[in-house]
């Protein structure tokens, strides 16, 4: 007697894509999103009413007339790429406060102390800043949990 083989195991179909991940290591794609980004960045900034020294800080340390400069005019800068990331984390944190509150608390959140354990008391935008790159990724994936209602 002749026994058949098992039907070869597959992934079942999805409608689920993944957003194609920029290259940042290409001078091109870091140049098409460094004036959006910083757009972008600076409306965060004083949507949350961030100092203009804390928000050098959250780009990665800028120098005052970078800062000023890119301010008035986000166009002509090519951004590296720990800069690029980390106004992506404030974007999505952005977006995720926004989805999760009202307007006007998304808006304070950051400035407001907080008994989450991570922040033992201080500000989400406190721990950021002297937490850096880490903690806007703690951040981000906290409020991407809670939107996900973990």
């Amino acid at each position: 007697m002749v026994k058949s083989r098992p039907a070869a195991l597959a992934y079942p179909d999805t409608s689920y894509t993944a957003a194609a991940v920029p290259d940042l290591s290409s001078a091109a794609e870091r140049r098409r999103l460094s004036a959006a980004g910083l757009k972008a960045f600076f409306n965060i900034v004083d949507r949350w009413e961030v100092r203009d020294e804390d928000a050098r800080q959250l780009l990665g340390e800028v120098s005052n007339g970078s800062y000023y400069k890119w301010k008035q005019n986000p166009r002509g800068k090519t951004l590296d790429p720990d800069m690029l990331a980390r106004i992506s984390y404030l974007i999505g944190i952005f977006k995720s406060l926004n989805i999760l509150y009202s307007q006007r608390l998304a808006d304070q959140w950051m400035r407001l102390p907080n008994t989450n354990p991570i922040f033992a008391g201080r500000t989400p935008l406190d721990y950021i800043l002297h937490g850096g790159q880490q903690a806007m990724e703690i951040v981000r994936r906290l409020l991407d949990a809670r939107r996900g209602g973990r």
